[in-house]
C-alpha cells in the first residue's frame, strides 16, 4: 500500500502520477495524518471497472441458478460456443 501526503500531491505531482501508472496501485493520500483521497491512474481504475462489472454478472448468473435457471454442461457450452464460432 502506497501512502502519500496530501502535500506532496501539491509539490510533487508529476513524481505521484508516474507512480500511480508505474505501480498500476491506488495510492492512498492523508491530509493532516488521516485519510483523505486514492489517486489512480485511469487504467488501474479501468482495469477495477472492468472486474467489478465481471463480477456483478458472476453474482447476477449465480442467483439466477440459485432461482431454478437452467444451467448447461461445460461440454454443451463449448458445443455452443463452436457452432457460433463456425457460423462467423
Amino acid at each position: 500500500m502506497i501512502i502519500k501526503a496530501s502535500a506532496s500531491l501539491r509539490n510533487d505531482y508529476t513524481a505521484i502520477s508516474n507512480m500511480a501508472k508505474e505501480t498500476k496501485e491506488p495510492i492512498y493520500i492523508t491530509k493532516n495524518g488521516e485519510g483523505d483521497l486514492v489517486l489512480m491512474s485511469i487504467e488501474a481504475f479501468e482495469r477495477r471497472e472492468q472486474i467489478l462489472q465481471l463480477r456483478t454478472k458472476v453474482l447476477q448468473a449465480e442467483q439466477e441458478r440459485l432461482d431454478g435457471a437452467g444451467t448447461i454442461s461445460i461440454s454443451e457450452a463449448k458445443t455452443r460456443l463452436r457452432e457460433r464460432a463456425d457460423g462467423i
